[in-house]
């Protein structure tokens, strides 16, 4: 059975009808490494820390050379003059079977529910046979109305046809997002599908979906400078621990639906 440490960080804020984002490690780590630099580019604050026996079973070796227990992190950004803020979710893991992804998935609903969040957006990779020059975002909604909301040209909302099921934490808010009468859409950028290749160019034009759709001011110039420095970080702890997750649920999913099963969010 799952146990979940949800530790909170610092005072509870007041939010505004935020949007929940989530990106985890999945294919090419697009919507983790979206994530991480909306962190740090929005200087976003931590509230939860989320420790549990149904992430993988490895820990980390830190640059004190101490160990470190894999975990999800929950921030929020407060702005001024805006509508709406910001809670942002990232981490070093997802859960590694069903139960635990539904568990999981359901806290982090509970969570956008405290703050009266009536929106979640999850970020993923579609994993290509070659890394493509120029990825396409696609995305899925659970509402007709959320996906007209976001649709543009820069986004592609066609989805049906071109990935299998999404897997993992990505495609599970957004449907029980329905039960609690959320509305939710999935952005997912082609990157390469290899277990070692870091999605960079696919984050990039996620990063430019959000800046558009939900006005970040984000600097592109800065974009490519941070995302250098942190990726050689990225690789280091999201490659094997990601690795794990993800070949854990491509067994028990080949088992189920056959070989053709290539894509977790």
């Amino acid at each position: 059975m799952s146990t979940w440490k949800i530790d909170h960080i610092g005072k509870k804020p007041k939010l505004k009808s935020p949007i929940l984002i989530e990106g985890l490690p999945g294919i090419g780590n697009v919507g983790k490494v979206t994530v991480d630099f909306l962190i740090d580019e929005l200087k976003a604050k931590k509230m939860y820390e989320i420790t549990s026996n149904a992430f993988p079973h490895s820990v980390f070796v830190n640059e004190d050379n101490l160990v470190e227990l894999p975990k999800i992190e929950v921030f929020y950004k407060k702005f001024d003059g805006k509508k709406q803020d910001l809670i942002l979710l990232g981490g070093d893991v997802q859960p590694v079977d069903e139960v635990s992804s539904y568990e999981f998935s359901e806290k982090v609903l509970d969570i956008a529910e405290q703050f009266r969040g009536k929106e979640i957006i999850t970020l993923g990779g579609i994993g290509l046979a070659e890394i493509p020059k120029k990825p396409k975002v696609y995305c899925t909604g659970n509402t007709k109305k959320i996906i007209q909301k976001y649709k543009n040209g820069m986004v592609n909302n066609k989805l049906y046809g071109v990935v299998g099921p999404i897997v993992g934490v990505s495609g599970l808010l957004v449907g029980l997002a329905t039960r609690r009468k959320m509305d939710a859409i999935s952005f997912l950028a082609e990157t390469y599908g290899h277990p070692m290749y870091l999605g960079i160019k696919g984050a990039i034009e996620l990063l430019k979906v959000l800046d558009k759709e939900l006005k970040l001011n984000i600097s592109m110039k800065r974009l490519n400078k941070e995302i250098k420095e942190i990726e050689s970080d990225l690789l280091y702890r999201t490659e094997q621990m990601s690795e794990i997750s993800r070949q854990t649920a491509l067994k028990k999913l080949k088992s189920k639906f056959g070989e053709g099963v290539d894509y977790i969010g």
